[in-house]
């Protein structure tokens, strides 16, 4: 649910009534991982997709009968080799999709796809399996762990799902998780289908030249919080970047180690100028970043790497400089060199090979846990 909150939220603010498809759980390939959502309201909009289109015609259905019975139901799907027309996903996997009615007046999905909206750090924990009295039991919990909603009225319950809940959104996951089994108040245990949602991470693009126009926009096209940083006022100004969500005059070292990072950050240099490239990168390259690379020749990335080890950067604080910038497209025009790295970056963080599908072996669709944190 939180997948869509940009778009369930003008839904709640309208009181309208509607029923949102989540995926719960998966196995084997399938094109959507857990958390992914659709959503339908009474006059037949949809929002949002589970599987990318192979169930989204039954799901729809499915989403129409909750909304006229007000039942929440479970519903698997996989592939079928007897009526290949049958709803099922040909890609071989499995998914399990909890579809539910939605009420505008429901407190506790409401305040999460909100916070979810205003890009506030908040996790989603709903009960998908466990006694009847329980299901559709909803925590919304925050990052200093404070919660609301509950779950059948129990409080111990609420109490063991909302530390569950902030432990994955300390991690930025979104999955099941179960709470073992906890005598009467809970016989046979309860799993929660946990969805967090974070701020987005942030793209800094160093340099403000013609190529950082386009890595602008395919940061943002990719859900990043872009900010451009450039020492020369002239070049940095809000005309020549509209698409930036800031952009920063100052020295590109003095700024990154003043601005806030973390593990999601990517770090893209396209100066190509030494008296920035260096101080920059010895910086950059020492921080828990998931991404940093830098623009240039294979002759200017042997000269700046000589200069950075004299600077004191070791072999394997380079080894995690990705230079020459970007995959291997033939790349020429700016924005085909955006795309070159927005696909390294995408790799990187996704675990892929940057190789050709057609031909190869390895898993189109990864196991989350193979992943960085998005």
């Amino acid at each position: 649910m939180l997948e869509i909150a940009d778009r369930l939220h003008p839904w709640f603010e309208d009181g309208r009534d509607f029923a949102v498809a989540t995926v719960v759980a998966v196995d084997g390939s399938a094109p959507r991982g857990p958390g992914a959502a659709l959503a339908v309201d009474r006059d037949g909009t949809v929002v949002g997709s589970v599987s990318g289109g192979c169930v989204e015609a039954e799901v729809y259905e499915l989403c129409e009968q909750a909304l006229d019975d007000g039942r929440t139901v479970r519903r698997r799907f996989g592939y079928s080799d007897e009526d290949a027309f049958a709803a099922g996903l040909t890609c071989g996997g499995v998914i399990d999709i909890l579809i539910a009615p939605v009420r505008p007046a429901a407190p506790v999905l409401r305040a999460a796809v909100a916070a979810a909206t205003r890009r506030e750090a908040v996790a989603l924990a709903r009960v998908v399996r466990g006694p009847d009295d329980l299901l559709g039991g909803a925590l919304s919990v925050s990052a200093d762990g404070a919660y609301e909603g509950h779950i059948g009225g129990r409080p111990e319950l609420g109490r063991s799902a909302a530390a569950e809940a902030r432990a994955m959104l300390d991690t930025g996951r979104t999955g099941t998780v179960e709470i073992a089994e906890g005598g009467s108040h809970c016989p046979g245990g309860l799993t929660l289908l946990v969805e967090s949602s974070l701020p987005p991470p942030r793209m800094i693009v160093f340099g403000a030249v013609d190529f950082a126009t386009a890595l602008v926009r395919a940061g943002a096209f990719l859900g990043y919080h872009v900010t451009v940083c450039d020492a020369r006022p002239v070049f940095a100004t809000r005309a020549r970047f509209p698409e930036a969500d800031e952009v920063v005059v100052d020295w590109p070292h003095r700024y990154l180690r003043s601005t806030t990072t973390d593990d999601r950050t990517v770090l893209c240099v396209l100066t190509h100028d030494t008296k920035f490239d260096v101080p920059l990168l010895e910086a950059a390259l020492r921080l828990p970043v998931a991404y940093v690379g830098a623009m240039g020749s294979r002759r200017t990335h042997r000269e700046r790497n000589r200069r950075l080890r004299e600077a004191g950067v070791t072999e394997d604080e380079l080894t995690r400089l990705h230079s020459p910038i970007g995959l291997d497209l033939g790349a020429r025009t700016p924005e085909e060199t955006a795309l070159s790295i927005a696909a390294e970056i995408v790799a990187v963080r996704r675990g892929g090979t940057g190789t050709p599908l057609t031909g190869s072996h390895t898993p189109i669709h990864r196991d989350p846990g193979q992943e960085s944190r998005p």
